[in-house]
């Protein structure tokens, strides 16, 4: 049964509708007997990457306390995602972009030499043959069209480093009155249900 790595981000505790979905469809998987790893991005933040932390990245001698702790914590984050057959990111959308807590955690996995390189050809992944599914909520109607960032974002930095089998699934209007909100779950659900099935 497939490994799945689960990756919440949102910054609303019980109140958010992205982490709801991804319960909504962790319990699908579990009854189907997958092991899961959930790791909630806002209640164990990622530290944000700065000129210290990215110069510890690279390794090397005389690393500070600091620079050593980030590079643990990236090394157990890769090590983490490169033992999973299928990641699921919740990605709600605030301010046309992911959560600040999300792009800390892809900032600390995208190492060169470890999850991509560069080739005579160009930058080629090295996490291939791998799944990853998006949950991305809005409070608006953004779905392929010029305000939704997040999704060319996630497939091109996923792609960077491998990943390419990537499906999102959106849950859209949910600020936009009761019945929008209803309908924009009700939707998002029956989509993840099908990828279960």
């Amino acid at each position: 049964m497939a490994k799945v790595l689960v990756l919440k981000s949102s910054i609303l505790g019980d109140y958010s509708q992205s982490s709801a979905l991804i319960s909504h469809l962790m319990g699908h998987w579990q009854q189907q007997g997958a092991q899961m790893t959930l790791r909630d991005l806002a209640a164990s933040p990622v530290p944000v990457l700065d000129g210290e932390i990215a110069t510890g990245m690279r390794g090397g001698d005389n690393l500070s306390d600091r620079q050593q702790q980030a590079l643990a914590l990236s090394d157990e984050l890769i090590a983490e995602l490169k033992s999973h057959d299928t990641l699921v990111i919740a990605a709600p959308m605030y301010n046309f972009s992911i959560p600040t807590q999300l792009k800390n955690w892809i900032d600390f996995i995208a190492r060169a030499g470890i999850t991509f390189t560069y080739t005579e050809s160009g930058a080629k992944g090295l996490l291939e043959g791998k799944r990853a599914i998006v949950v991305t909520t809005r409070g608006g109607m953004h779905k392929e069209g010029g305000s939704d960032h997040i999704v060319p974002y996630l497939k091109t930095v996923l792609g960077f480093i491998g990943i390419t089998e990537v499906e999102f699934v959106y849950a859209e209007a949910l600020n936009m009155g009761p019945d929008a909100t209803a309908q924009g779950l009700m939707n998002a659900k029956a989509a993840l249900d099908s990828l279960t099935a």
